[in-house]
C-alpha cells in the first residue's frame, strides 16, 4: 500500500478521497432507504440490495482510510468483506427459499424502492467507471476492487428493479424472491474473489 501511495499524486489521492466520500454518502442513503422500503414492502430483493449497500459502505470506508492514512490492512479488509458477503448470500438463500416453498407474504408495491433502484442504476456505473480509471492510474488493487463493487451494485439494482417492476405491474409475489436469487451468483463471485485477495474485473 505504501508503494501505491508513493506513486499517487496529491490530486489523484484527493480525487479518490472525494469519490469515496460521495460513495459513503450515497451508500448511507441506499442502506437506510432500501432496508426501510424493503422491510415495509416485505421485499426480499430490496432488503438484500440494502444489505449489500452496507457491505459496499464498509469497502468505501476502507479505501478512504487507505488513501487518507494507509492504516488498514488490505488482507483484513478483504476477509471481512468476504465474510459479510457470504452472510448476505446465506440470507438470500434462506429467505427466498422460505418465501417460495411456504405461503409467501405478498410484497407490496413500493414506489420509494423502485425510485431508489433507478437512481442507483444511474449513479453506480458512473462511480465505478471513475474509480476504475483512477485504480489503473494509481495501481491500487483496493480501489480496483471497490470499483468492481460499485459496478456490482449497479447490476444488483437492475435485477432487483426487474423483480419489483414485475410484482408492481403483474402482482406476482414469487418474482421478488426469484429476483433475489438471481443476485446470488454475483454475491458469491464477489465473496470468492475477495476471500482469495483477487480483484473482480466486472
Amino acid at each position: 500500500m505504501e508503494q501505491v501511495l508513493t506513486n499517487t499524486s496529491k490530486q489523484q489521492a484527493s480525487t479518490v478521497r472525494m469519490l469515496q466520500l460521495v460513495t459513503i454518502g450515497w451508500m448511507c442513503v441506499e442502506l437506510s432507504v432500501a432496508l426501510f422500503a424493503g422491510i415495509r414492502a416485505r421485499s426480499v430483493a430490496l432488503t438484500a440490495f440494502g444489505a449489500d449497500s452496507g457491505i459496499e459502505l464498509l469497502s468505501a470506508f476502507v479505501v478512504l482510510q487507505r488513501f487518507a492514512s494507509g492504516s488498514i490492512s488490505e488482507r483484513l479488509a478483504a476477509r471481512i468483506s468476504a465474510a459479510l458477503l457470504y452472510v448476505l448470500a446465506a440470507y438470500i438463500v434462506v429467505t427466498s427459499a422460505l418465501s417460495l416453498v411456504s405461503t409467501p407474504l405478498q410484497p407490496e408495491p413500493t414506489v420509494l424502492g423502485i425510485g431508489l433502484l433507478v437512481v442507483a442504476a444511474i449513479i453506480m456505473p458512473l462511480l465505478g467507471r471513475a474509480k476504475k480509471k483512477l485504480a489503473a492510474e494509481t495501481g491500487s488493487r483496493a480501489l480496483s476492487a471497490d470499483a468492481a463493487q460499485s459496478n456490482i451494485c449497479a447490476y444488483m439494482s437492475w435485477i432487483a428493479l426487474a423483480g419489483l417492476l414485475v410484482n408492481f405491474f403483474f402482482n406476482l409475489a414469487w418474482a421478488d424472491s426469484v429476483a433475489a436469487l438471481l443476485l446470488l451468483p454475483i454475491v458469491l463471485k464477489e465473496a470468492s474473489e475477495a476471500s482469495k485477495g483477487e480483484v473482480c474485473h466486472c
